[in-house]
């Protein structure tokens, strides 16, 4: 569509046109997402980008003056189509744009901050301009810095924060694309993300958001009522409302949060992830959807909080661990498999799920017994190589040679706490080859323990490992069958040659420095071959020394 006819008409008060031209404009590119000049040349492309960056200007100004509700909804809908164009944000990017649309939206904002709330919305056109003004503030802000500057400025944070404490938020698009925003100015501004925390209390707040949205009912000091087998899944609205608020949540715990209440703060927060976990949404893509941002926000939190996942005097738990509930830890098992099992996208979809359950195994000992009888079931199987199956302990042995440094280094560092940091007990389970990773990097070659002080109780063996144990090649990790000796039947000439040729073949790659030959330090880090050949002599020379 000619947009000069457009900018023409904008100069006119002829509501009722702006709007017929301005809808037909909407409907050619609602789906327009992309202002890609492929097929366009440069001219053209800048010739089109101030054309749009015009109409920008001239909707705040028609935007700015009396009209009426369906007139601004129109304008604001045909503005956020444009404001997907980082070009052409010049004139939405101002104090003054900025502005124009933070009063659409009902928002208090200006240089003092305002603490209350413009007054709500009564009818359903009145609150499509809330909305429509709320999502052209989330493009605006995602899309420019200039934008994010000016939000900060003029405290839209402080405005978004007065509408989530009323306990009426509006519509349910008013409250989602309220804490959308509040998500992006807590992620792109970290000055506004520590204004949240420190002055504003968001964390407390949208804790309570939470509870509202999920209508939760608290049987304990932090345990949520159990949703039961029968529990209806979340609504797909309030469900979208309450993953806008922990993706906010998720922000503001990325660092210190000691101003929000402390330890109480954050435990209250744990035992809501916790009836997260529990729940159900209406697809299984959304469920799995929910989790990612669950597992994400409590890998923020302080560890000694996960106690709140298990620890359920109402619902009671199981003997064997000291009575506290696996529920919420099973859950997060079944989730780590089901991304192991896609197979893609482990940086982001696995590591938060193998560290959140790697620091709950390390300093809960509940938590690690249960994992381990899941994970690392006593050995029985001992004629088949650690990594072959379709156990959890085959699929996170597999990912302990995975070309991804993160997902190898997180599988494996699991699996170590998991056999409580002993060198022994890790390579019974996967092999000397598959954790000679993990074992460099920790400095453990030689073996020995990690850091962390593990209670005493010992795992025990069984009959099948005991009995095969002898027999059990250290590098693979099981039983293989005997293979024919190659050199039984060469003479004794034969055998000098072949040696001395593997002799020579070393020494032609390590010359040409395509290899370095290593070897173990005492204290179990690499070192060249040369160096640690030489430490022992050089320390049983000191030892004998006057």
């Amino acid at each position: 569509m000619d947009l000069n006819s457009i900018l023409s008409q904008l100069e006119t008060n002829n509501e009722e046109e702006i709007r017929r031209l301005l809808h037909q404009y909407n409907g050619e590119n609602s789906r327009t997402f992309t202002f890609d000049p492929k097929e366009e040349d440069l001219r053209s492309v800048s010739k089109h980008s101030a054309l749009s960056g015009r109409l920008c200007q001239g909707l705040l100004t028609v935007l700015g003056r009396q009209v009426g509700s369906c007139c601004q909804s129109t304008c604001l809908e045909t503005l956020r189509i444009l404001s997907r164009d980082k070009r052409v944000l010049g004139p939405v990017g101002t104090r003054e744009g900025m502005l124009v649309l933070a009063g659409l939206a009902r928002l208090q904002a200006g240089e003092e901050g305002g603490d209350s709330l413009q007054e709500d919305a009564q009818t359903e056109e009145e609150e499509k301009v809330v909305v429509e003004a709320l999502k052209c503030l989330c493009n605006v802000v995602f899309n420019s810095v200039a934008a994010q500057q000016v939000g900060a400025d003029v405290q839209l944070a402080r405005g978004l924060c007065s509408r989530l404490h009323a306990a009426r938020a509006g519509c349910h698009e008013v409250g989602l694309f309220s804490l959308r925003l509040l998500f992006l100015l807590s992620a792109l501004r970290p000055d506004v993300r520590g204004g949240l925390q420190r002055e504003l209390h968001a964390v407390g707040l949208l804790t309570e958001v939470l509870e509202r949205t999920l209508d939760l009912r608290w049987v304990g000091p932090y345990e949520v009522a159990h949703p039961g087998l029968q529990a209806l899944p979340i609504p797909a609205e309030d469900n979208e409302r309450a993953m806008e608020a922990l993706k906010a949540l998720f922000n503001l715990t990325l660092s210190d949060t000691s101003d929000e209440g402390g330890d109480h703060q954050l435990r209250l927060v744990t035992a809501i992830m916790r009836h997260l976990l529990m729940l159900k949404t209406q697809t299984e893509d959304k469920t799995e959807e929910a989790h990612s941002h669950t597992i994400n926000l409590l890998s923020n939190l302080p560890v000694s909080c996960l106690d709140v996942l298990i620890d359920l005097p109402v619902q009671g738990g199981q003997e064997e661990y000291s009575g506290k509930n696996m529920d919420a830890v099973q859950v997060l098992l079944d989730f780590m498999e089901k991304r192991i099992d896609k197979g893609a996208n482990y940086k982001e979809g696995l590591t938060p799920v193998l560290s959140l359950l790697t620091e709950g195994s390390r300093y809960h000992r509940e938590i690690r017994r249960y994992i381990k009888t899941q994970v690392l079931p006593p050995l029985k199987e001992v004629k088949v190589r650690p990594e072959i199956g379709s156990t959890v302990r085959n699929k996170l042995v597999r990912l302990m040679t995975h070309v991804d440094m993160g997902v190898k280094q997180s599988a494996a560092e699991f699996l170590f706490v998991l056999c409580k940091e002993s060198v022994d007990h890790l390579l019974k389970y996967t092999g000397y080859g598959n954790a000679a990773g993990l074992l460099v990097a920790r400095g453990l070659l030689a073996g020995g323990r990690g850091e962390t002080l593990y209670s005493d109780d010992e795992d025990s063996d069984t009959e099948e490992y005991k009995s095969a144990k002898p027999f059990i090649n250290p590098i693979t990790g099981h039983v293989e069958e005997p293979m024919p000796n190659p050199i039984e039947d060469m003479t004794e000439d034969q055998k000098e040659y072949e040696a001395q040729k593997l002799v020579n073949m070393f020494d032609k790659l390590s010359r040409q420095q395509l290899i370095r030959p290593m070897g173990v330090r005492r204290d179990g880090t690499l070192a060249p071959l040369e160096e640690a050949l030489r430490q022992p002599t050089a320390d049983s020379c000191s030892s004998d020394s006057d």
